[in-house]
């Protein structure tokens, strides 16, 4: 088979960051009936989110220096391997402690998020890198909304592991894609990873790459929290069967696709700044509105889902426009900053989760959740105004 030589087409990048995106997501709707077939508990059946995330992270901080050494084509295509292994390991698996070992190791494949993003800061102008985030987020959020829904009807027609099986031919199918059309875009790769070295005190130590990183890790981390505790929510306040969960559960990625759709059209014509603080108020008065609705007695799918909606716009306001930002920083380390800033994102997310698990129960479930959620994109909103600062004070270059 004859290797791409060619910088990949925008299709390619979308599919490779919507399967690290769907592969969170789309067996949700399935986690009681895991913990039901494992005879788990439900806590232990949720770190396959939390645990899986915890993994992701780590594994970010890994693969970004590698793209940036060694290339962004052969780390993918190692990555895309892995994914497909562990995902058989998920299907076959009749313990669920070795369920959950293979489901972690499934988080290689956020190497599609990270290498895309990369991909575009090595091939696009910095101007035009949120734009073009922009247009590859909103393509990549039909994988989170069509995920859950999926999820859902393959579990009520053929069991929890019918979700584990299609992640095995997605991963083999984009693997072959990715052969064809995954050329090699790093051309600063650096001779050895001491050379590399020298050039991360500029990027750990820069106050903005913090501040864009920060303010897309909390604005995510309200998302991760909407998928841990929702279930809850569904099972109790609202009484949903799971496929009519996975529906609901794709209203988040509707306001994020328009959301990415409003940065790639703007980003060019606003500073990032002002992009994702456009961002953060639209999560906040939504979630706060939310929140106010359920204090009041008022519980329904539309006023629910409709908070978290907002959500959902607020972070594809926030999301480009902040990876463009970090990814600014050093470009010669774009690898290194789409990982760190990733890491964050997702480490912050797993802890949220945790932390989420622990206090939504199916009695407080709307209440709590909504004031976690809003709790992180306030914090979101703090990080955006520390860059306006840092801008105040000096200017970028």
């Amino acid at each position: 088979m004859k290797a791409a030589a060619s910088p990949p087409t925008l299709v390619t990048l979308v599919l490779l960051a919507g399967l690290a995106t769907i592969s969170l997501n789309m067996f949700l709707p399935s986690l009681a009936n895991i913990a039901a077939d494992f005879q788990a508990d439900y806590a232990l059946v949720n770190l396959s989110i939390a645990g899986y995330l915890a993994v992701t992270a780590v594994l970010q901080l890994v693969v970004g220096p590698l793209s940036d050494r060694y290339g962004r084509r052969p780390v993918m295509l190692v990555a895309l391997a892995l994914f497909v292994a562990a995902s058989l390991g998920c299907t076959l698996a009749q313990d669920v402690h070795v369920f959950l070992a293979f489901r972690v190791l499934q988080g290689a494949v956020i190497a599609g998020w990270v290498i895309s993003l990369a991909v575009v800061r090595d091939t696009v102008p910095a101007q035009k890198a949120a734009s073009l985030i922009g247009y590859l987020s909103m393509a990549m959020a039909v994988a989170p909304m069509l995920g859950p829904i999926l999820g859902g009807l393959l579990d009520a027609a053929f069991g929890w592991r019918a979700s584990f099986v299609a992640f095995s031919g997605f991963g083999a199918a984009l693997f072959f894609v990715a052969w064809f059309d995954l050329g090699e875009t790093n051309q600063q790769r650096s001779e050895t990873f001491r050379q590399q070295l020298r050039g991360y005190p500029a990027l750990f130590g820069a106050g903005r790459f913090w501040g864009y990183a920060l303010a897309m890790a909390f604005s995510v981390s309200a998302f991760y929290a909407f998928l841990s505790g929702v279930p809850l929510v569904a099972s109790g306040a609202l009484a949903l069967p799971p496929e009519r969960l996975g529906l609901y559960m794709g209203s988040i990625s509707i306001g994020f696709f328009v959301g990415s759709f409003l940065s790639g059209r703007y980003a060019k014509r606003f500073r990032l700044t002002t992009m994702i603080l456009s961002g953060r108020i639209v999560a906040c008065l939504g979630l706060g509105i939310g929140l106010i609705l359920v204090l009041a007695g008022v519980i329904s799918e539309p006023s629910f889902f409709g908070a978290t909606l907002c959500v959902g716009l607020g972070n594809g306001l926030t999301v480009p426009s902040g990876n463009a930002g970090a990814l600014s920083v050093k470009p010669e380390l774009a690898g290194s900053a789409s990982g760190l800033a990733g890491a964050l994102m997702v480490g912050c997310g797993a802890v949220v989760t945790s932390i989420t698990g622990l206090l939504v129960t199916e009695a407080n479930a709307p209440t709590v959740l909504l004031a976690i959620m809003l709790l992180c994109s306030a914090l979101g909103l703090l990080a955006v105004l520390w860059v306006k600062i840092l801008d105040a004070r000096q200017p970028a270059g």
